[in-house]
């Protein structure tokens, strides 16, 4: 008997020690499966604001922009988030109901229904409020406006009051009683976020409501809690969450939500819209199928339109967001490749201290009067953005050193004295960084990427506690006045004497005689002083003023013979003809034949040089060019010939009278055996097909006398003569 007492003890105490065991496997099991899921945080919210915050029709689930920001912001704190229905009728009231962890969106601190204080969390985002008015209704200053809201925001409009003070803000259930107070009178705006109203405009019955710009300003958008011990370990986790956050996760979800078409039209929207229509007879079906395609393509494009407004441009400023600022510079840069351009990067580095002390309507004022002022000195191919907070990023054309002075002293300087002006003692700091944009960036145009370069620039004067600004790339900035300075100062050099044309004698070697010249362009500038043509000529070519300088080159050629003549010393001069000169919209041929009969000239006088290059790059339009010359009796030469690589070919294709044979390959490099027997036949074959020829770049006596060896006779190059005046060249015999 006692042994079975005891074999009964053993077997309850064994099991005992089974149910333990078990129990603490299950107890880990969960407690693993709580760490590794994180601590569950149920979030309050309500459900009327898409896109902001809204059920999705097919999953039931809550979403919108606030439920991904506060789901990515709690998971990078740990948190595992639940999105909750609020039933209360205000987030006050929501405050004070312990089944939410917590409760938002918020734009400050607010007490709750009870009393208690609340506690908030760091700005997820900057949102944009927009107040929405009846068309063409006079709109009052904003202390002195009535605003209907919501009562679900009801703590924004504790903000909005401590904004305002003057203005008297009624709450109402929903968004329909809303309007009825707006259509009645009772109110002269209502007050939303903008990213809410994007979605509520599109309803066809509010078709003549419309947004007022002038009075955009910008709200906070946070979560908040009772500020309790719980709640303020829960804030503090969430900030952490909040500062993981990248901007560009934050503006991808944003963008994410504002594009989609998440309004659909329910049978009182179709109702609205085609009521009318509705009794018409079924003879009169097709036209009202047309006009119902009709009707959706305008409403189509007023959506797009309200949408634009809202997501391209920036609240509270009025200039281009991010987004917009892209798109414009974009179509600026494809539409002007030409035009040199840098970006600037912007950036306030006392801005949090200006707001703490002046108060967040100063700031705002101070980032319109800069956005106004910029905007008074930049022209319809430039553009300004403001891309958060304090950024603003501006595309300017480059325009010498004295117009970015000009700038600095007009802009820049006007911002910092913002507060100086105005009779306080603050002085407004700005950071900048400049990249001039590289040939490169108008082949593949990457607006993100080259703002990346300006920010880098405004980077590091900002971390050497400074303020002013710096260059991405300064060598391009030098490069890019250079060309500017050029271009500006072009139209003044023709007429005030600057640009002179030289000539290049050409010799006849046998006799030591001048039987030509070619005719070159020199630019002695006033301040920059002597500028090379291999410098100015791609530069006009690029800008579009190769035209007008090798206009003045020809006139004042033209001139010069016609002087000649006059005095019994009859010449022929070489001109060169860039590919640009021929354009499908001018005869240049006519243009020269108008020439020779104004100064009384012979055509053969007139040469027409055209590079070996033009001739590759614009075979047809030149060959058919230099036919319709030859017809006209002038003399087309061949410039550089032998420099590129379809020399044989162009023999053969185009027409030309004299060949300039480019003496490269005697310039003392490589196999000059080699050389020699290239030139040789070169001169042979050029001999062969019945052309002239003329040696170019002769610089040495055995060059000389080589070339005249093979049959080359006329001859130009320093060996004989440099680049000279026109009163060196009429003295030469």
């Amino acid at each position: 008997m006692l042994k079975d007492r005891n074999k009964t003890k053993k077997s309850i105490i064994s099991f005992f020690f089974i149910l333990l065991a078990v129990l603490c496997f299950v107890s880990a099991t969960s407690a693993a499966d709580i760490n590794e899921e994180g601590v569950l945080l149920k979030v309050g919210v309500p459900t009327d604001r898409c896109p902001v915050f809204y059920r999705d029709m097919e999953t039931g689930e809550i979403t919108g922009i606030g439920a991904d920001l506060i789901s990515l912001s709690a998971r990078n704190a740990g948190y595992r988030v639940e999105l909750t229905e609020i039933k209360e009728e205000t987030l006050k009231a929501a405050l004070d109901n312990k089944e939410y962890d917590i409760v938002m969106p918020f734009g400050s601190a607010i007490t709750s229904a009870s009393g208690a204080a609340s506690i908030v969390t760091d700005n997820l985002i900057q949102t944009p409020f927009t107040l929405v008015t009846e068309e063409k209704r006079r709109f009052p200053p904003l202390n002195a406006a009535k605003v209907g809201m919501l009562k679900s925001l009801s703590g924004g409009a504790e903000t909005v009051h401590q904004l305002y003070p003057g203005m008297e803000i009624t709450l109402y259930q929903n968004m329909a009683q809303c309007v009825q107070a707006l259509h009645d009178g009772e109110v002269d705006a209502l007050l939303h976020n903008s990213y809410v109203w994007s979605y509520i405009l599109q309803k066809p019955s509010y078709s003549n409501l419309s947004v007022q710009p002038s009075a955009m300003f910008s709200m906070d958008f946070r979560a908040g809690t009772l500020d309790d011990l719980k709640g303020r370990e829960i804030i503090d986790r969430l900030n952490a969450g909040i500062a993981e956050m990248k901007d560009t996760q934050v503006q991808a979800i944003v963008l994410d939500y504002t594009s989609r078409r998440l309004y659909k039209y329910d049978f009182y929207d179709y109702l609205y819209e085609y009521g009318l229509v509705l009794g018409l007879a079924v003879l009169l079906i097709i036209s009202l199928l047309i006009i119902f395609v009709m009707k959706q393509h305008a409403i189509h494009l007023e959506q797009e339109e309200k949408m634009r407004q809202l997501i391209d441009y920036d609240a509270l400023t009025g200039v281009w967001s991010l987004k917009g600022f892209r798109k414009r510079v974009e179509e600026i840069l494809q539409a002007h490749p030409d035009i040199p351009y840098f970006i600037s990067y912007n950036n306030i580095r006392n801005f949090k201290f200006i707001n703490d002390s002046f108060g967040m309507e100063a700031g705002d004022e101070l980032l319109r009067f800069w956005a106004e002022t910029s905007l008074k000195v930049l022209g319809e191919n430039e553009a300004i953005g403001r891309i958060e907070g304090d950024h603003f990023v501006v595309l300017r054309e480059i325009r010498g050193e004295e117009k970015f002075i000009e700038d600095e002293n007009n802009v820049l300087n006007s911002v910092k004295n913002f507060f100086v002006n105005r009779g306080k003692d603050q002085s407004v700091q700005i950071c900048s960084g400049i990249y001039v944009l590289t040939p490169a960036d108008y082949q593949k145009i990457d607006v993100d990427h080259m703002l990346d370069f300006a920010r880098v620039a405004e980077k590091r004067v900002k971390e050497s506690g400074r303020e002013g600004y710096e260059f991405y790339n300064p060598r391009q900035w030098e490069k890019g006045k250079r060309t500017s300075d050029i271009v500006s100062c072009f139209s003044q050099a023709l007429t005030s004497g600057e640009l002179k044309v030289w000539y290049h004698p050409q010799v006849d070697y046998a006799t030591r005689t001048v039987i030509g010249a070619e005719a070159l362009c020199r630019w002695n500038h006033s301040k920059l002083g002597w500028i090379s043509p291999g410098e100015f000529i791609p530069v006009l070519e690029e800008a579009g003023y190769i035209f007008d300088l090798d206009s003045y080159v020809w006139e004042t050629v033209c001139k010069d013979l016609k002087r000649w003549n006059d005095q019994g010393i009859r010449r022929s001069v070489s001109v060169n003809l860039s590919r640009k000169d021929i354009r499908g919209d001018f005869d240049i041929v006519k243009h020269f034949c108008d020439l020779i009969s104004r100064y009384e000239l012979q055509p053969d006088q007139l040469r027409i040089e055209i590079t070996e290059t033009a001739y590759v790059e614009e075979g047809e339009i030149l060959a058919d060019t230099t036919k319709r010359l030859e017809d006209a009796g002038f003399m087309v030469e061949m410039d550089d010939f032998g420099s590129g690589y379809s020399s044989l070919h162009m023999l053969k294709e185009i027409p030309v009278d004299r060949i300039k044979l480019d003496l490269h390959f005697l310039e003392g490099k490589g196999d000059m055996e080699k050389s020699r027997i290239i030139v040789r036949y070169m001169i042979r074959m050029v001999r062969s097909l019945g052309m002239k020829l003329i040696a170019e770049g002769v610089e040495e006596a055995e060059q000389a006398e080589f070339l005249h060896s093979l049959g080359c006779k006329e001859m130009q190059g320093f060996y004989f003569y440099k680049p000279m005046p026109t009163e060196e060249f009429e003295k030469l015999k």
